[in-house]
């Protein structure tokens, strides 16, 4: 009767283990990120460096057209999840790198292409002319 409990225990705890170890494995996928980022001073040189391409909204709560533009960066980064990285940088939150960068005016778009600035837009655009850039500059 003990052994009988005993090995019931332990098939327990090997089921209860097996799972734990499916749990790990699924976990450590890598799942493409399909929302953007949050770009800040401190990490804007580490986030362009570590993704090929990316695409950086740099932003204001205080600004009607970046309001505007948000849902559409957004809705990018679902379809292009795999492909592009989209990060947001608030200015306001991280106004050395948004001075380094001279950004004048927001929204402005920064493409990066394996760490090197490729292009840039600035206002609002159709999502459409930001899709086609997007696939020209990939």
């Amino acid at each position: 009767m003990e052994e009988e409990e005993i090995r019931r225990i332990k098939e327990r705890k090997l089921r209860e283990m097996e799972e734990k170890l499916r749990a790990k494995k699924e976990e450590g996928k890598k799942k493409p990120l399909d929302h953007p980022i949050t770009v800040t001073d401190d990490t804007f040189k580490e986030v362009i460096r570590k993704y090929p391409f990316l695409v950086v909204d740099c932003w204001a709560t205080w600004c009607p057209p970046c309001l505007i533009l948000s849902p559409i960066i957004d809705e990018l980064a679902k379809e292009f999840a795999g492909k592009v990285v989209f990060g947001k940088m608030n200015v306001d939150d991280s106004p050395r790198t948004a001075a380094e960068l001279g950004i004048m005016a927001i929204p402005t778009l920064l493409f990066y292409k394996n760490g090197k600035l490729v292009d840039n837009v600035v206002g609002v655009m159709p999502k459409s002319v930001l899709e086609d850039k997007i696939r020209r500059l990939m």
